[in-house]
Parts: C-alpha cells; structure tokens; sequence
C-alpha cells in the first residue's frame, strides 16, 4: 500500500512539473493542480495509512490522526482558489494577447538573444 502511494506521489509531482514548465497556459494550470494533488495525498499518507481505521479517538484499538485530514479539507480549498485565480489571469492574457502561449512578443519588439 506505502509503495502505491509513493508512487502515485512522485508521478503526479513529476507530471505536475513537465505541465508547468510548458509554453502553453493549459498545462500550467493542469501541472498546477496535478502537484495540489500530489501534496494533498502526500499530507493524507502522513496520518499513517490504516484501512479501517477510525479517524478520531475512541473506543476502537486502532485509530489515525485526524489532524493530516484536516489539513487535506483546507488545502483542497486553497487550491480551488488558486486555480481559479490562475484560470482567470491565463484568461485575462489570452484575450490580451490573443494567444495562450507565455513566450510572446511584442509587435515591433527585438528578441533577446543575449540573454
């Protein structure tokens, strides 16, 4: 089970960065949420992975810390919210520019070679 959730882990962070470092505003977005995804499964696993088991305390003998599962809730919602305020700035630039891609030029601009 601990092997299948580390690498579900590290394939969503790996594909979260390849999508974030491409030129296009889509697959920014969508890395974006891929590695909210990968930290969220990484912050539910470090609650210890028990099937079965209660998530408060009680009369059972085996219990999980609630404390990781609360923190997964709050950050789904901060990552709600940051993907839609990305969605709306990649928006804003598109029917600015006209185009979704991040590397574009100016009209009448040199590019930098130097640099």
């Amino acid at each position: 089970m601990e092997l299948l959730v580390a690498l579900a882990i590290g394939i969503l962070t790996a594909t979260g960065a390849y999508l974030l470092l491409r030129l296009r505003t889509f697959p920014v977005v969508l890395g974006l949420s891929l590695l909210t995804y990968a930290v969220n499964v990484f912050i539910f696993a470090s609650g210890r992975l028990m099937s079965g088991a209660q998530p408060v305390l009680g009369a059972a003998e085996a219990i999980t810390d609630p404390l990781p599962q609360a923190l997964v809730l709050t950050a789904i919602v901060i990552s709600f919210g940051m993907t839609s305020l990305v969605v709306i700035l990649a928006l804003g630039s598109f029917l600015n520019a006209g185009t979704d891609r991040i590397d574009i030029q100016k009209p009448g601009e040199m590019p930098d070679a130097g640099r």
